[in-house]
């Protein structure tokens, strides 16, 4: 009896003291859900006097970052015989002593006399391009700095992950919508774009481009795509128009535009290297006939040797008027704009592997890239 009575109250006073335990805790670690100043929601966690931590989760609002990043983004205007002739966006990525300098596009101030940066406040200030390409897609606008103005943090692209959330903002369709603040997802990486560079209707480049769905439209070109933290992980480039789809914008990676921005800045042209040949694509039937080429049978994609250049590296690699390159490096040629985009990977002095077919034999040479003086 003595040994029940005992049990009983050893079981009733584990209780007790289970129930002061889970209450002691609780009390120090309430959760609640409260508005914050801003009016976003968090969720916080109470913890008692002897605890430092307060942990706040933000419930994926993205005012944080826009406001850490609105002052560096801008709208470029290009003046062409002192006509407004188009406008694009862009944004500060580099602030040094009394000048800021801005990143766009190259098609965005392409063909201007006069350039006029609208900034956050709205102020215009006259920018000088220091340097532009047209295969990059991307130009460096040199302007005064104000003290409101800052630069953006560059992300590491190689974080970058399908699924993660991105914003942009910029200055789509004109002046009356700049400042616009679009949001999305990185839909797509090393997307492989072919464009024009001549603003022709035949493609002549091909560009490799982050793809999102957030609301990319004309006037966002040049500007910033963003990850959450607000660093800039894309330059807009450009949007895929067609009536049958929507929501296809795409992004230069940022690492790749940094890559090449000390050259542009210094006002210098981008060294790319040449075979030595005119070429054809195998599509090009009628300009094919004229120059009295026959392809060999089945060939449905490469680019054709249509003449050789003295003293180039195609030249001495064996090379011949009618051979239709197939390969670079190991790497399929579609076409005329994936061979410039494979090439333009090497220097001059390089040498590069082309694999061709010749009357229906596969072959490989070596080629020694020289340089473009054009």
């Amino acid at each position: 009896m003595k040994d029940k009575i005992s049990l009983g109250i050893i079981v009733l006073i584990s209780f007790i003291l289970g129930g002061l335990s889970m209450y002691y805790f609780s009390s120090m670690h309430r959760v609640t859900i409260v508005e914050k100043n801003d009016g976003t929601v968090a969720t916080v966690s109470n913890t008692c006097k002897s605890c430092n931590s307060t942990v706040i989760m933000e419930n994926g609002s993205l005012s944080a970052s826009v406001e850490k990043v609105v002052n560096a983004v801008v709208m470029v205007k290009n003046f062409q015989n002192d006509k407004l002739a188009g406008s694009g966006s862009g944004f500060i990525y580099k602030i040094e002593g009394d000048s800021a300098y801005v990143m766009t596009n190259h098609h965005v101030v392409n063909g201007g006399t006069k350039f006029m940066i609208v900034t956050s406040t709205d102020e215009e200030i006259e920018g000088k391009v220091l340097g532009s390409d047209e295969y990059l897609d991307l130009a460096v606008i040199k302007i005064a700095k104000k003290d409101y103005m800052n630069s953006v943090v560059a992300g590491d692209n190689s974080k970058v992950s399908l699924g993660d959330t991105v914003f942009t903002i910029g200055a789509p369709v004109g002046y009356e919508f700049r400042g616009t603040v679009t949001n999305g997802i990185i839909s797509g990486l090393n997307r492989l774009v072919e464009v024009s560079t001549k603003n022709s209707n035949s493609d002549d480049w091909v560009m490799e481009v982050l793809q999102t769905n957030a609301a990319v439209n004309p006037g966002n070109s040049g500007g910033p795509l963003f990850n959450t933290n607000g660093e800039v992980i894309g330059v807009i480039s450009m949007k895929l128009v067609q009536n049958a789809v929507e929501g296809m914008g795409f992004a230069i990676p940022m690492d790749y535009a940094l890559s090449h921005i000390k050259t542009l800045e210094e006002g210098k042209k981008i060294e790319r290297p040449l075979l030595g040949i005119t070429m054809l694509n195998v599509t090009d039937s009628w300009q094919l006939w004229q120059q009295r080429i026959t392809l060999p049978k089945d060939v449905e994609e490469g680019v054709v040797v249509v003449e050789i250049s003295e003293n180039s590296g195609a030249a001495k690699s064996g090379l011949e008027s009618g051979d239709v390159i197939i390969g670079l490096n190991g790497s399929n040629v579609k076409n005329a704009a994936y061979l410039k985009y494979l090439l333009y990977k090497y220097n001059p002095g390089d040498k590069v592997k082309v694999t061709y077919n010749r009357n229906g034999k596969i072959a490989t040479t070596e080629i020694t890239l020289t340089k473009n003086e054009g």
